[in-house]
């Protein structure tokens, strides 16, 4: 069939009516969806919709982050490597959409956001539950941001139920000490709450693997993707640092925060620092 005219003809087998039928709409209930973003300008101004539908869709990344890191940390429990090396995969992916995306944030100017910058009153991405449950699945804990969901029963079980849980480098650790690697049993009985620190006891375990990657291939091939894991999230955190320079400067931030100096700091947080510590060695 010919396109004619630059107009392609509808093909006879497609579906139009869709009275009694599942539709693209009705499946990804779009109503519910489209009609999300409710900017609280008065007069509207046209700037806030691209605020909202940027931090929105980034929640919706992390949901899917946190769907991808819980089933990895299952399929290591079951000692199943390769599947959960595939949903870190996945989530390696979505990290760099995550960091893409503030180039499209960055377009707003100083004196645009100032237009609307009042009506979010104390709401700041520092509040994000799926965020905060994220950066804890990964070990970075802190059992005080509990505080900042507590008027939220479901975003506080949420970040509760994270802190409370091994996080992936736990879990990794553990299926590598079920492998028969000298993990110590220090790291192995540690307080899973608290955030994870530097162990200088583990490092001679990593060493070991990175000499010899063929003789490790799996567990060599596991610490490399989740040093990738790691660099996406500080690209991440670096992006978010400088966009929001560029938008408000030195600014505090509407949660509270000293804004930039305070996003700075996070940039020294770290996840799996034993498998950068290995670089000295080798």
């Amino acid at each position: 069939m010919s396109v004619e005219r630059n107009t392609r003809a509808i093909e006879g087998s497609v579906v139009t009516d869709f009275q009694d039928r599942m539709s693209y709409g009705g499946y990804l209930d779009l109503g519910t969806l489209l009609s999300a973003q409710r900017p609280l300008s008065d007069p509207e101004h046209h700037d806030e919709l691209l605020f909202i539908v940027q931090h929105q869709t980034t929640e919706l990344w992390l949901k899917l982050v946190l769907h991808e890191l819980g089933a990895a940390c299952r399929l290591l429990r079951e000692d199943q490597l390769a599947p959960a090396l595939k949903c870190i995969a996945r989530v390696k992916h979505i990290q760099q959409t995550l960091t893409e995306q503030w180039s499209v944030l960055a377009t707003l100017t100083p004196a645009e956001y100032g237009q609307f910058r009042a009506v979010l009153g104390n709401a700041s991405g520092f509040q994000s539950a799926q965020y905060r449950a994220v950066e804890f699945t990964l070990g970075n804990k802190n059992a005080g941001m509990l505080r900042v969901f507590e008027s939220d029963p479901a975003a506080h079980a949420l970040v509760t139920a994270a802190l409370q849980a091994p996080s992936l480098y736990d879990e990794f650790l553990r299926l590598l000490a079920r492998s028969g690697y000298p993990v110590p049993a220090a790291v192995l009985e540690r307080d899973v709450t608290a955030a994870w620190t530097y162990s200088p006891e583990l490092v001679p375990v990593i060493v070991d693997i990175y000499r010899d990657p063929r003789a490790h291939w799996a567990a060599y091939e596991t610490c490399e993707e989740l040093v990738d894991l790691e660099d996406n999230f500080q690209l991440w955190r670096f992006r978010h640092l400088k966009t929001v320079e560029r938008i408000i400067g030195l600014k505090t931030g509407t949660g509270g925060s000293s804004g930039a100096p305070f996003l700075q700091r996070a940039l020294d947080l770290t996840f799996f620092p034993e498998l950068y510590a290995v670089r000295t060695e080798l």
